[in-house]
């Protein structure tokens, strides 16, 4: 039998438009995070295809299991001329380094990751 892991893409985000992005900014009592999907390469937002989901993890250095801290669901693919581009953004509390991950899912191409150590 197949993991769910198995499945899961990734690749360099400035050639390939589904990998999230991690931007990181560390503060004194921890870090803004924002993962981006298309930042490079627009994604495409349409009915027919786009981002579905993006979710934002960290895992401390010293724990067994990640924790989310942020998400984004899509909520417009051009109903009206109106469309989201899909952003998620948090400001993580913590003094602990660990390593953030992102996982986006695109609705024709599927589960994209990307990951970025914080120290």
């Amino acid at each position: 039998m197949n993991k769910l892991t198995q499945t899961v893409q990734s690749g360099d985000w400035k050639a390939e438009k589904h990998v999230p992005v991690i931007h990181v900014d560390k503060k004194d009592d921890g870090f803004k995070v924002c993962a981006i999907v298309g930042e490079e390469i627009e994604h495409p937002n349409t009915f027919e295809h786009h981002i579905a989901w993006l979710k934002v993890f960290f895992q401390p250095e010293d724990s067994k299991f990640p924790i989310e801290v942020a998400s984004y669901q899509a909520a417009a693919h051009g109903e009206g001329e109106v469309f989201t581009k899909p952003h998620a953004h948090a400001y993580v509390k913590t003094t602990k380094p660990g390593t953030v991950y992102a996982l986006s899912y695109c609705n024709i191409h599927g589960l994209w990751e990307n990951a970025q150590e914080v120290k």
